[in-house]
């Protein structure tokens, strides 16, 4: 089959929106931390663009998508991208898009992914243990997942499913945000507000912008899923968007803006698993529970008294974790036969597999965590000075977001 350019051509505007989303994960943190603070976590999300891409070109895509059929991790293949032609298809000879093309589609997810924790433990990490974070969690974390579920290995193999990263992307990202919350300490100012809530929107309209690439994207064609997965990421949002607001309005007796754009990257998370694999009525029903499971797992969170300070677990982990869980309840092959039935369609295995999937996913990803961190404390600071906390840019970096 020669290459199909309606399917390169969408796939190349979905990659360029995924990418977007990483800046917009940095206006959108950014604008939630103090002004003093606010260069420090977002170039933890820009530097991400950086060493992820060489991590990824050297040996990320080939220990994703190469050997280790049914395995945990693949081989090396494909490291440094040699063997790749611009003329190769992904899928081989019935492919619609260039090979590399796929490649930096995936890259992007993999840019994304370790970024999202970075909201976790704003205000007290160091830069160079970050750094050190960055690609030791990708490697030993990320880059086995994808493995497992996407590139052909163990999941794979028992039928987990996981549309655009529900486990993949935010049930990691989400239990490394909570071990890193658990290593770390908390603040020594959490009463810090939000220092410019017009940052919290923009970044918030670059990541549901972003979002339609992130999952329609993952259809990897042109079809009638594609057009599905489309709707189901607007619905949900809308829907988790408009509960959450409820929610918190009923409980702070103020309709808040941000509360309404955290329910909204809630919902955007929980339909991720399951875009392409569910109806939208069933969609309707993930967004009304995505802003009600995350609300009050970020109410809890709060009376533990753990300092997630973005609420990166709360919303990205037990979003994405919700999503799986739906998704093993109303996934329909009469909605996608490339798809499972869940229990309410009669399947009750792929619900345990979706379980026993994240359940793995979620123990692997909090152990590893707080372990790795333990390590780079050995070898350099993990915890900002306490009188640095205040003003991260200028200690760190030497730089002031605002000149006053």
């Amino acid at each position: 089959m020669p290459l199909d350019t309606g399917d390169t051509g969408f796939m190349l505007v979905a990659t360029a929106l995924v990418m977007i989303m990483t800046p917009g994960l940095a206006f959108f943190y950014g604008g939630l931390v103090s002004r003093k603070n606010v260069l420090a976590v977002m170039m933890q999300s820009y530097v991400s663009m950086g060493v992820t891409t060489i991590l990824w070109v050297t040996v990320g895509y080939s220990l994703c998508f190469s050997g280790g059929e049914g395995g945990i991790i693949g081989d090396l293949e494909f490291a440094f991208l040699k063997g790749i032609s611009p003329t190769d298809l992904f899928g081989g000879a019935d492919g619609t898009m260039p090979l590399l093309l796929f490649v930096v589609y995936q890259m992007m997810f993999a840019v994304i992914t370790p970024a999202l924790i970075t909201g976790a433990f704003a205000n007290r990490i160091t830069f160079k243990a970050y750094l050190i974070f960055l690609v030791a969690w990708q490697l030993f974390v990320y880059f086995p997942f994808v493995h497992m579920i996407w590139g052909g290995g163990m999941m794979a193999e028992w039928g987990v499913l996981d549309f655009a990263g529900g486990i993949v992307v935010h049930a990691l990202a989400g239990m490394a945000a909570l071990a890193s919350v658990m290593f770390v300490g908390s603040r020594k100012n959490q009463e810090e507000r939000a220092h410019n809530i017009p940052f919290v929107a923009i970044g918030a309209a670059l990541l549901w912008f972003g979002w339609f690439g992130f999952n329609a994207g993952s259809e990897l064609a042109v079809d009638g899923i594609t057009a599905l997965a489309f709707i189901n990421t607007q619905i949900a949002a809308g829907f988790a968007a408009v509960t959450w607001l409820l929610l918190a309005w009923h409980y702070d007796k103020k309709p808040k803006f941000v509360e309404m754009l955290i329910g909204m990257i809630a919902g955007l998370a929980t339909i991720t698993p399951a875009a392409g694999f569910v109806s939208p009525q069933s969609a309707m029903v993930i967004g009304v529970a995505a802003g009600v499971v995350c609300y009050f797992a970020v109410v809890l969170r709060k009376k533990k008294g753990l300092d997630d300070a973005l609420d990166v677990w709360g919303v990205h982990g037990v979003g994405g974790c919700l999503g799986i869980i739906m998704l093993g309840v109303l996934a329909s092959t009469k909605v996608n036969p490339n798809g499972a039935d869940g229990l309410m369609f009669g399947s009750n295995d792929f619900f345990m597999v979706q379980v026993a999937g994240l359940a793995m996913a979620c123990a692997w990803a909090f152990i590893f965590t707080y372990g790795m961190l333990y390590a780079i404390d050995q070898i350099t600071p993990v915890r900002v000075e306490e009188a640095d906390e205040g003003d991260m840019d200028e200690a760190l970096h030497g730089e002031a977001a605002y000149i006053d």
